[in-house]
């Protein structure tokens, strides 16, 4: 029994000679291979529409910021007509097109008086706040505070400008312009407020003939551009006309206590 027990317990204490399965020994061999190759394959699909996704939508909102630089000085004094007064500009407000890689694509500024561009809000801007101390300086109330306190009315009003008129095209269902396009056009303001505050240096009373004109020909300006925009999207806006009209005038009468405020100089 001894004996017997001993050989079972050698038995129990050896796997048994199994014999090899050829199936699964291939299986294991290309199991690594065929793993790695379907996860890069995956892999590089899933980055590859990732990429697609992440350019089509920063080409959708955002745009090349290189685009809206590219002006000349015939273009930025033709611009700054329109702005100013929009009632003169005798040409069409459409954006011209051209086909670029298979689709059409917006000519730059600098060969479109009707595309947006960033080099005139950015030199308004700068413009603004360079009045802005100035007329502090004459005013004796010149400190850096002071400044910057005017610093953060500009770009406080600037992103207003931009909440604003992109709620607008949202809500008239046209909601995909690119997030440059509605910067520069919300940032077009500060070429008449600064021209307002400037004349404002030399006679007080002044400013005050002149700031109205400027609101009136920025709201002329944004309606205009904005027609444009939204006829160019989907023709939800066709739909709607009392609604749509409703809401551009709403757009052109808050162009009022929007520039009166950024060209408030207060200490």
């Amino acid at each position: 029994m001894a004996a017997m027990n001993s050989e079972l317990g050698g038995y129990a204490g050896r796997p048994p000679n199994a014999q090899p399965n050829p199936f699964e020994s291939a299986m294991y061999g290309a199991g690594p291979g065929l793993i790695r190759t379907g996860l890069g394959a995956y892999g590089e699909k899933f980055l590859g529409s990732s990429s697609e996704f992440m350019q089509s939508n920063i080409t959708q909102y955002l745009s090349d910021p290189q685009y809206y630089f590219q002006v000349n000085s015939q273009y930025v004094r033709n611009k700054l007509k329109v702005i100013l007064f929009p009632f003169f500009h005798r040409g069409h407000w459409t954006r011209i097109t051209e086909p670029v890689g298979g689709r059409l694509s917006y000519k730059p500024p600098i060969q479109d008086i009707n595309a947006p561009d960033l080099y005139i809000p950015l030199m308004a801007f700068g413009t603004y706040i360079v009045i802005a101390g100035y007329a502090l300086g004459v005013l004796g109330k010149f400190t850096p505070e002071a400044l910057t306190l005017q610093f953060s009315r500009g770009l406080v009003g600037w992103f207003l400008q931009v909440v604003l008129i992109k709620g607008l095209l949202y809500s008239l269902g046209s909601g995909e312009a690119p997030l440059l396009d509605i910067v520069a056009y919300a940032g077009y303001g500060f070429a008449g407020t600064s021209l307002a505050m400037l004349a404002r240096i030399f006679w007080s009373y002044l400013y005050y003939f002149i700031m109205p004109w400027f609101c009136l020909c920025t709201g002329v300006f944004l309606v205009k551009t904005m027609k444009r925009v939204l006829l160019g999207g989907p023709r939800s806006y066709e739909r709607h006309p009392s609604r749509n009209h409703y809401f551009l005038l709403f757009l052109a009468v808050v162009q009022f206590p929007m520039l009166f405020w950024l060209g408030n100089i207060s200490a």
